[in-house]
């Protein structure tokens, strides 16, 4: 396969940005995308150019460094699928692919293709984990949880914060992420103690760096694990009831 990339490059944050056309060629339809920028970049090295800039680490859609926007898409054409997972024969010989990175606010460019997600890391530190004292580990299977709570709870945790949902949502807002690594601690026994104080604490430290959902579904849409929205109305459900609760026990 021979393709056209056409690729956002710039320098810094402060830098101004712009296309650059590239040259794909010899693409096997069997490599990753990855894997295609990676003969790229390599051609580029060679001809002393410097190599396009984009993130990954794992390489099997588990953590998340890899978003970009192809073709106007977070991860590309194919549904529940992050961009290290994307394969070549997903475009055909010929094909121009526009490459981006996310267009949020809340998520400033760095680099290229790379942009700082510091913000999330903050609304992860602003509640998302237990801190209560349960002592040492306790025996497998101990504390009882029901099967559709564990259930929710697995399908909350498979979010890998790569911020799809905020490139793809016109208002730029990530209740998307938030909402599942909420979830996945409040549907849990485990995650009651602090379940009000991590409900208002996330959100708020979310709305400082991101836009308001209006249920326009963009992010269940592009989500690689193809996470519900209906976590987002869990979300606001318990917000609803932290600000009550929390001002009642101040």
């Amino acid at each position: 396969m021979n393709l056209t990339l056409r690729v956002w490059r710039q320098a810094g944050p402060d830098a101004p940005g712009r296309f650059e056309t590239y040259r794909a060629t010899d693409v096997s339809p069997d490599s990753s995308f990855l894997e295609m920028l990676d003969a790229v970049n390599e051609e580029l090295i060679g001809d002393n150019e410097e190599p396009i800039e984009f993130m990954h680490d794992c390489r099997e859609g588990i953590c998340g460094t890899c978003g970009m926007m192809i073709n106007g898409q977070a991860h590309g054409p194919r549904a529940e699928t992050a961009t290290c997972q994307l394969h070549m024969r997903s475009f055909s010989d010929g094909d121009e692919i526009v490459l981006e990175p996310w267009r949020a606010a809340g998520f400033p460019i760095v680099k290229d293709l790379v942009v700082d997600r510091a913000a999330f890391d903050r609304i992860i530190e602003a509640g998302g984990y237990i801190t209560v004292d349960t002592g040492s580990a306790p025996d497998a299977n101990l504390i009882p949880i029901e099967k559709d709570a564990a259930d929710l709870a697995m399908d909350a945790a498979a979010c890998i914060g790569c911020g799809a949902c905020v490139a793809a949502c016109p208002n730029g807002a990530a209740q998307l992420f938030t909402s599942a690594k909420m979830q996945q601690l409040n549907l849990l026994p485990q995650g009651q103690p602090e379940r009000y104080q991590r409900a208002e604490s996330m959100v708020e430290v979310m709305e400082e760096h991101f836009g308001s959902c209006t249920n326009m579904g963009e992010c269940e849409a592009a989500c690689p694990k193809g996470i519900s929205i209906d976590f987002i109305a869990m979300m606001n459900k318990d917000y609803r009831k932290a600000k009550f609760k929390n001002r009642r026990t101040a």
